[in-house]
């Protein structure tokens, strides 16, 4: 198989391939010593960070307050809830022995925590004067997953969970709603990511909720990427943990929650939805490094070029703009270019003899375009502008390529055609056999009903039985 310039397999040869590569050669992530673990590099980490800051801030203005539940959840707290325990059981990790002998009763690693938190709730909440509860959580859980892939399925990954009470369904569906915008906001202007909101079909629901809704994005094969879920749980947690206020009208009533969370798989949806065959791409705004100066000579001329690279990152660095200045002197200037290539920061300067005897440097943007000149002096607020231009016309580029991949059809060979290489708007009768039918025969699922979708009516596309939903289903084949 030919190799990419980076020696990365080509996309168009093997995206997964291509995907488990690049992880490792970015130095984004590494495989953990249990299987489906990952050790998160530093690099990949600070991904991490900036996109955890700007979410935290979000989920702060909107009146959360961050707090910390415990990773050990008793069996017969998730065994309350049973639809609950149901849909996680494949995916428990159970500790069974503990302070050298047998335990009386197992332990389970949470898999997320609703269980333990609803506990909390119902000793917190007593009165209606204590709601709304509006709690979240920046936390690592585990899955046992049977195909893990880094970022993007593994046994243990870091989240935020969000877990609201609420005295009724209408503000609790409010709040399942603000998560979600909270989400979509953050994978639009932050990822450059343009996801689709909408909710689940019953089949696609988080086990124990009564709606649950997602962001969907595409990535660069076509298929969908789940970025974010939010979820009305009803009143079934607080039925199982007793959860209930006294009303103003003095009566005992049963408090409506919510839970809500978006993970490190949001790093593994960049790399998918921006990358190419160089390596990554990255938006700007979740960069590690914004800029990347390269100074280029041999003996004088690269001290000169060092201590002049040295003095553009500090300046650039006051302008609030994220810059490291390459210093590897045992590397090439070409070495050098296609690392920062394969690790997708969004501009690089060189800086050589000729462009400081003229007070300029040369500038290569990583979306390509040709390297032109920029002037040292305005440097701070030319490279702050362009690089707002490049994580817009990131998510410029992200949305063409979903909208020329979405197919509205009508009939099941338009469906199967258009799920191969993206996604399918179709019309559905909703019925969990049908869906398995359909996932079958062309490895697509009903991904979400659209929240803007426009009415529409009619047969489905697989059964021909009555669609159920007023409007179209995105289906697609889905990490």
């Amino acid at each position: 198989m030919e190799r990419g310039v980076q020696g990365v397999t080509p996309q168009s040869e093997d995206f997964s391939s291509w995907y488990n590569e690049l992880v490792i050669k970015a130095q984004l992530a590494d495989r953990g010593p249990v299987r489906g673990t990952m050790v998160i590099r530093p690099y990949g980490y600070r991904m991490w960070e900036l996109l955890q800051g700007q979410l935290d801030r979000r989920i702060k203005d909107t009146g959360h307050q961050n707090a910390y539940f415990p990773l050990l959840i008793p069996e017969s707290h998730l065994e309350r809830e049973a639809e609950h325990v149901e849909g996680f059981s494949p995916e428990l990790a159970v500790v069974t022995y503990a302070g050298g002998k047998e335990l009386e009763e197992r332990v389970i690693v949470r898999p997320t925590s609703e269980t333990v938190i609803g506990e909390m709730m119902a000793k917190w909440v007593s009165s209606h004067r204590d709601l709304p509860l509006l709690l979240n959580q920046w936390a690592n859980v585990v899955r046992w997953e049977l195909r893990p892939r880094i970022f993007l399925r593994t046994t243990e990954f870091l989240w935020q969970e969000g877990h609201t009470a609420h005295a009724d369904e209408a503000d609790a569906m409010r709040e399942t709603m603000l998560a979600l915008g909270m989400y979509s906001e953050v994978a639009r202007e932050i990822a450059a990511m343009p996801v689709v909101e909408g909710e689940k079909t019953p089949g696609e629901r988080f086990a124990g909720a009564v709606r649950t809704f997602s962001i969907e994005g595409m990535m660069r094969d076509g298929r969908a990427l789940q970025a974010g879920t939010s979820h009305y749980l009803g009143t079934n947690f607080a039925r199982a943990f007793g959860i209930r206020y006294t009303s103003e009208a003095e009566r005992l009533e049963l408090c409506h929650t919510t839970s809500w969370g978006m993970s490190t798989r949001m790093i593994g949806g960049v790399i998918m939805a921006h990358g190419d065959d160089k390596g990554l791409v990255l938006p700007p705004r979740l960069a590690p490094y914004q800029v990347v100066i390269v100074p280029i000579g041999r003996g004088e001329q690269l001290d000169t070029a060092l201590r002049a690279a040295r003095d553009l990152a500090e300046r650039l660095r006051a302008a609030g703009i994220r810059v490291h200045a390459d210093q590897r002197q045992h590397l090439s200037p070409g070495f050098k270019f296609n690392d920062w290539e394969l690790r997708g920061v969004p501009l690089r300067l060189e800086l050589g003899p000729r462009d400081l005897a003229s007070g300029t440097a040369v500038l290569v943007s990583r979306l390509g375009g040709g390297k032109e000149q920029i002037s040292l002096a305005g440097a701070p607020d030319a490279l702050a502008g362009l690089l707002d231009d490049f994580q817009s016309a990131l998510l410029d580029r992200a949305t063409r390529f979903r909208d020329e991949r979405t197919r509205v059809v009508d009939d099941w060979d338009q469906f199967a055609e258009a799920v191969r290489v993206g996604w399918a708007l179709a019309l559905h009768c909703g019925q969990a056999s049908c869906e398995a039918d359909i996932k079958a025969s062309t490895g697509a699922t009903p991904r979400i009903v659209p929240l803007s979708g426009a009415p529409a009516t009619g047969p489905c596309v697989r059964c021909g039985n009555p669609s159920s939903y007023g409007r179209r289903v995105i289906f697609g084949r889905a990490y």
